[in-house]
């Protein structure tokens, strides 16, 4: 009968719009508990996928077994170093699909490359495509570390290589993408779709008070910058920062805040439990500083003005991209001669301030996280395979 045939039609679509997918993620904080962005963009994410399995780095703490961070998310980590990680992923990932039938992959590539060819022999072995994320090459447009100059030098050979097998590639900016098509991947290959997700809740935040001059937020590591802010308001007396994150930097930052006799003015808030926890944290202070030397955002950057906050920031990234300079924020070369004088600048005129922070406000328009999460998993979903991997009809293979 015709209504038959309807049923039969739009079970079967149903059945096909159900995607399983497995991420190859270098992001291992969600191990710890830690509510950071990578765990945010899950908890989005899972909604347009009937399950997720992310396979990462071994944890920092020994132990730590599978587990999942929702119901239908997954956190897989390594039993091994890094040497062994491209047969760990091919191996467990293999397991995986066997089980669960994924019918696409993601994989976030960067130095040393282990990730791409994990992924590249999974791809291999199993015919399921994959996409690989470039969210920034590691030492552009500045090295802050040999390793990072060792990493840029071989990002065009091995990027070329993974790109050439995957069925599609992610950046996240429009600066990434050309430098991609510099290293010779197909222009048409490349697609931008952003990452810098911001919370709806940020148009509620409003700017009180602030009882400090600067913030700060970010991993203590060399390509963000913070040790030549720490060298800039060295030379400006009675300037204060906030200083929220935590690192293996930290160590080395607060020894240099103890010899230039900054401590009554520098605070170190470690690593706070949630976003809102940042956002509070940040609009104790003025102005944000992000004075980052490679990064493919920095997203936190863009949070600060989605806060309503005067936000001074290194041409990285996709600040070029969304800060007009002098008018929603201030571009700097991030030297300490240069973030002086921006930050002079900014605390020299609280008129400016307010008109940056408020113009910088529009940026919620352009980068709000549900709209484009929803955009990122059509994206995937646009790339996934007719059916599992395991040959199985694609639905919940392997439910938990």
């Amino acid at each position: 009968m015709r209504w038959e045939r309807h049923l039969f039609f739009a079970c079967v679509c149903a059945t096909l719009y159900i995607v399983n997918l497995l991420m190859i993620s270098g992001d291992r904080s969600a191990l710890s508990g830690k509510q950071g962005a990578f765990w945010y963009t899950l908890e989005e994410l899972r909604k347009h996928f009937d399950r997720i399995d992310v396979l990462c780095p071994r944890a920092r703490i020994a132990g730590v077994p599978s587990f999942d961070i929702f119901e239908n998310v997954f956190i897989h980590p390594a039993t091994g170093g890094l040497l062994s990680h491209p047969s760990w992923i091919a191996q467990r990932g293999a397991e995986l699909m066997q089980e669960h039938g994924h019918r696409v992959m993601t994989v976030q590539e960067y130095p040393p490359f282990y990730n791409g060819l994990g992924a590249r022999r999974l791809h291999k072995s199993s015919g399921v495509p994959y996409v690989l994320e470039v969210h920034h090459v590691v030492g552009h447009p500045s090295a802050s570390s040999v390793s990072e100059w060792i990493g840029r030098k071989l990002s065009p050979s091995f990027l070329r290589t993974h790109a050439h097998t995957a069925a599609a590639v992610r950046v996240v900016n429009a600066a990434t993408q050309s430098l991609l098509v510099e290293f010779g991947i197909p222009r048409e290959k490349i697609t931008v779709v952003p990452s810098f997700y911001l919370d709806g809740d940020l148009a509620h935040i409003t700017v009180g008070y602030p009882s400090c001059d600067l913030a700060f937020c970010g991993r203590f590591v060399p390509n963000k910058g913070l040790m030549r802010l720490l060298e800039a308001i060295a030379d400006m007396p009675n300037l204060s920062l906030i200083v929220v994150g935590d690192g293996p930097q930290r160590a080395e930052c607060e020894q240099f805040v103890r010899a230039k006799v900054m401590s009554n003015r520098v605070h170190f808030a470690g690593w706070l439990p949630t976003q809102m926890d940042v956002w509070h944290m940040m609009l104790h202070a003025k102005a944000f500083v992000m004075p980052s030397l490679s990064e493919g955002g920095p997203r936190v950057a863009l949070e600060a003005m989605a806060c309503g906050m005067a936000v001074i920031a290194t041409r990285v990234g996709v600040m070029p991209d969304v800060i007009a300079d002098g008018e929603n924020g201030m571009l700097t070369d991030g030297s300490p001669e240069d973030l002086r004088r921006c930050i002079r600048h900014l605390l020299d005129d609280d008129g400016l301030r307010r008109r940056m922070g408020n113009e910088a406000r529009r940026i919620l328009e352009r980068f709000e996280r549900k709209k484009l999460i929803g955009e990122y998993a059509e994206f995937i979903q646009g790339h996934a395979s007719v059916s599992g991997s395991s040959g199985l009809p694609v639905g919940r293979q392997g439910s938990p």
